[in-house]
């Protein structure tokens, strides 16, 4: 049966179209339904550009932005537009199911589709509320409690996007947590394939791809770089991203005389992503150790769907991710020397790195692909 799948995504922070990990995961879940035949309405309020390939016929209703200003402000225009959000949902029922992205200041979609008593996923990428906290500002934090409370318990399918987000959501009111990982692409990300085949530059290229914020662990990887570029000089690190970081990272590598051996891109547009992986040959992600490690990186599943081996941090559940010796390695977080041997152990070795990314990319094709996502999420909305 064909659905009509109401999307809501209320985050400001997440521009539905952009080039952001957030935009893509919400691009390719929307995709994926829309191949397997259903018709997808997306209610956002933040948008920032045209219609990415193959969502051209999602319905797009634009939502009231909140105005520019302090957080506070703009979150009490949040909550002050759930009336009128609640009724554009309304004007374009009825739907099969009502799909929302968690976001701090939405229980709109939930709270909708137990009133119209329809099945209702909710998608949940991070403990929100703890990483305001943490990593910028939380305001209204009594709000922000009482809408999780209210989103994660009327919810018919809370979906967690790691082991770490599931146990968070334990803790809350809640009917049923399904653990979803993230997808990736596999056919898109091919076409880093014969890019790095025809590469005949000599060097060894160390990528990172992803925002540059201090969960990250680009200071680690800086570091290891200076080592590894001491004892293999073809060695270069190439960045393929832009955040709040990159003047720090940039200081760093100018004051250990690496900047001419480093490529910071910036952000780039989510269809250039296959072809910059296609310039690297060694990929990481030198997470730091941290407690109720929640991520679900997809920078770690693109990194694989385009046939690089991938050196990680064993934290967190990373080592089901990255399967050690078979299509990467894991090292020790906050270890310098620990992720500068294993990069040069696969600098030394092309042969070994096109075995361990060869592994992956087969792995990812199979288990991983955002069509089996989206499957899997439609099969526990009927559940519901």
């Amino acid at each position: 049966m064909k659905k009509h799948i109401a999307y809501l995504c209320a985050d400001p922070g997440i521009p539905v179209y952009g080039n952001k990990g957030a935009s893509i995961h919400v691009q390719n879940i929307i995709r994926a339904f829309i191949r397997a035949g259903h018709r997808v309405t997306l209610f956002a309020n933040r948008i920032d550009g045209t219609p990415p390939p193959g969502l051209e016929t999602v319905h797009l209703v634009p939502l009231p932005a909140p105005p520019k200003g302090d957080n506070e402000t703009r979150a009490r225009a949040i909550l002050a537009a759930h009336d009128t959000i609640t009724a554009a949902i309304a004007a374009h029922a009825p739907y099969d199911l009502l799909y929302e992205r968690y976001s701090l200041w939405s229980d709109i979609g939930m709270r909708y589709a137990e009133a119209a008593g329809i099945p209702s996923v909710l998608e949940v990428n991070a403990p929100l509320i703890d990483e305001q906290r943490t990593h910028r500002e939380l305001v209204l934090p009594a709000e922000a409690e009482t809408i999780a409370k209210s989103a994660f318990s009327r919810a018919r399918e809370l979906i967690a996007v790691s082991p770490g987000v599931a146990a968070y959501l334990k803790n809350w009111p809640h009917r049923r947590i399904t653990t979803l990982a993230n997808g990736v692409e596999p056919q898109t990300f091919a076409a880093a394939l014969p890019i790095r085949a025809a590469r005949r530059d000599g060097e060894t290229r160390i990528g990172f791809l992803g925002t540059l914020k201090p969960w990250h662990g680009l200071p680690l990887l800086v570091e290891a770089f200076a080592r590894v570029h001491a004892e293999h000089p073809t060695a270069r690190l190439h960045i393929i991203g832009d955040g709040p970081g990159r003047a720090d990272l940039e200081t760093d590598l100018a004051a250990r005389g690496l900047t001419p051996y480093a490529h910071i891109s910036g952000s780039i547009a989510a269809a250039d992503v296959p072809a910059a992986l296609g310039q690297i040959d060694i990929a990481t992600a030198p997470y730091p150790a941290q407690d109720n490690f929640y991520f679900s990186p997809l920078k770690i599943y693109e990194y694989h769907a385009a046939g690089l081996p991938v050196i990680t941090s064993r934290v967190g559940h990373l080592a089901e991710v990255v399967h050690d010796g078979e299509d990467g390695l894991l090292v020790p977080p906050d270890d310098p020397q620990a992720l500068a041997d294993a990069i040069l152990s696969l600098a030394r070795n092309p042969a070994h790195r096109t075995h361990l990314g060869d592994a992956g990319r087969i792995r990812v094709a199979r288990e991983h692909s955002w069509e089996s996502v989206a499957a899997k999420i439609l099969a526990l909305a009927e559940e519901t």
